[in-house]
């Protein structure tokens, strides 16, 4: 369940959600979905698709692209983040692409702007690097290379 505010021992947000998602030559669907922040990657946001029983997808990007999304058109490469004014509903775009192809993504602004303030809660923008944990990341690229 979705709060409306982390406690201060909180490390991460889960945000319920529901994205309204149009791939090509498919008719327009309207899917759960969940944005989640963690303190222990703090300069990323995951976005997943679909439920446990139905299968989950994933696509993780940086929290200040997302951010940043809100405010004017970003983004380049695998996913781009554009605000949506004037529609029946304010909503911000999310348009995420892969090798298999493309798929348009809107969500409730509101519901990203309720997000994003959590997680500033748990770790301010601006203040990421305080939380990273450089021997783990060194040791997971050492890992990687055997």
């Amino acid at each position: 369940m979705t709060q409306p505010f982390p406690s201060a021992a909180e490390t991460s947000v889960t945000h319920e959600v529901v994205a309204h998602i149009a791939v090509a030559d498919e008719p327009p669907v309207s899917l759960p979905a969940e944005l989640r922040y963690d303190r222990s990657d703090p300069y990323a946001v995951c976005l997943s698709l679909g439920t446990t029983s139905t299968g989950t997808v994933e696509w993780v990007f940086a929290r200040s692209l997302l951010s940043e999304g809100m405010r004017r058109p970003t983004g380049v490469g695998d996913v781009l983040v554009i605000p949506r004014h004037g529609c029946q509903r304010h909503s911000v775009r999310i348009v995420v692409r892969s090798p298999a192809g493309a798929a348009v993504l809107d969500i409730a602004a509101s519901a990203v702007t309720a997000f994003l303030e959590r997680a500033r809660m748990v770790v301010p923008p601006g203040a990421e690097g305080q939380y990273i944990d450089i021997d783990r990341v060194v040791a997971e690229l050492l890992a990687g290379g055997e």
